[in-house]
């Protein structure tokens, strides 16, 4: 495990200046409404305020912490096949609202150690803008957390068949963002899409994505 302190002097300003504009930065009103737009796909539906009120909750947590490589990267799992609109995909970890949770930063904690097994409790510091998912009629609440270090982890193989630490830096380059045709219920969409580790990150997470983009790339 690598600790925060064990890091140089730029590395850990590096990381403590990323951490303190983002907290910051979030504290202020949030306008997704052009990040979202950028990975939205040709079919992309936004629905209604009427149209939403029927729709299930949920939360995702979006973990920051410098890797093994000391570098501020973000967590996000590759999903076990099932049969679900959301099969196979790279996502955040996190899952709908349970009853038993007391408000909807628990559900995103509880799903996230569920999935992660991870073994440190992460800091939150805001969250973004929410996104709807008119396929699966769910409204995602995005946590913001931290950690100091790289905590351990033990995945829940039954729901995550990987886990990928995908380094900021990758994010904020100039071309990352790109555009492929995909098949999606027996149609063929064109989306934008972020290539991570050779995997397509589209939809729903890669508009949450791509508003931190919006928030931190005058940081780095």
């Amino acid at each position: 495990m690598i600790s925060l302190f064990k890091l140089n002097n730029h590395t850990l300003k590096m990381f403590e200046k990323l951490i303190h504009h983002l907290s910051e930065k979030l504290k202020e009103p949030l306008e997704a409404k052009e990040a979202h737009l950028e990975m939205a796909h040709n079919e992309r539906i936004f629905p209604s305020l009427n149209e939403i009120a029927g729709y299930r909750l949920s939360a995702v947590i979006l973990l920051i912490y410098p890797n093994e490589q000391n570098l501020p990267c973000v967590l996000l799992i590759e999903r076990s096949v099932y049969k679900g609109h959301h099969s196979g995909q790279i996502a955040l970890p996190g899952g709908k609202y349970d009853e038993q949770d007391s408000d909807l930063q628990n559900t995103a904690l509880r799903e996230f150690f569920e999935e992660t097994g991870a073994n440190e409790t992460p800091f939150i510091i805001g969250k973004l803008s929410d996104v709807h998912i008119p396929i699966s009629k769910f409204i995602v609440k995005p946590y913001v957390a931290y950690l100091n270090e790289r905590p351990n982890f033990l995945i829940n193989e039954a729901e995550v068949v990987n886990l990928i630490e995908w380094d900021l830096q990758d994010l904020l380059q100039q071309n990352s963002i790109k555009k492929t045709t995909i098949a999606v219920n027996n149609t063929n969409i064109t989306t934008p899409y972020y290539l991570i580790e050779g995997k397509i990150l589209w939809g729903a997470t890669a508009m949450i994505m791509n508003e931190l983009k919006h928030l931190i790339k005058e940081s780095f």
